[in-house]
């Protein structure tokens, strides 16, 4: 399996409000940056997005170290909250599980390539987290003034 390194993050005006995205894809030497956004959504659909539209670009299965500072995404994926929610039809408490259709678009993927999820401190030292917050703010703002 080819090893990448993904570099995400998830931004929000409002919450909800106009949001955006960013994402770097590392394989060797080759990066790639990618980003979007939505007009009305909210921070953790974001973070969500990124690491969804990130892997998608992936052609064939690879190996992938996914950094995020979202502890939402992060952690839903690693301590088992993620299988649990698939298990029990995605109903936590007699509710829905919000953003249901974005973990089951996930669940695909994480399924697909061998992800390992790893959280790093956001607006820190790390300069892809930096990077991919730019973007992803970059994106909110340009929607929000598309209006």
């Amino acid at each position: 399996m080819k090893k990448v390194d993904i570099f995400t993050d998830g931004a929000c005006s409002g919450n909800p409000g106009p949001g955006g995205w960013g994402a770097i894809l590392r394989f060797g030497n080759v990066e790639k940056e990618v980003s979007g956004g939505e007009a009305s959504t909210t921070n953790n659909r974001m973070e969500l997005m990124a690491a969804i539209e990130s892997l998608s670009l992936l052609k064939e299965p690879c190996a992938v170290d996914l950094y995020s500072d979202s502890k939402y995404l992060v952690d839903s994926v690693t301590k088992g909250w993620l299988m649990s929610w698939e298990k029990a039809g995605f109903i936590r408490r007699g509710k829905a599980v919000p953003n249901t259709d974005l973990w089951k678009r996930l669940l695909v993927l994480i399924r697909t390539h061998h992800v390992d999820f790893i959280w790093v401190k956001g607006h820190a030292d790390n300069p892809y987290n930096n990077r991919c917050d730019e973007m992803a703010v970059k994106e909110w703002k340009r929607i929000k003034a598309e209006g």
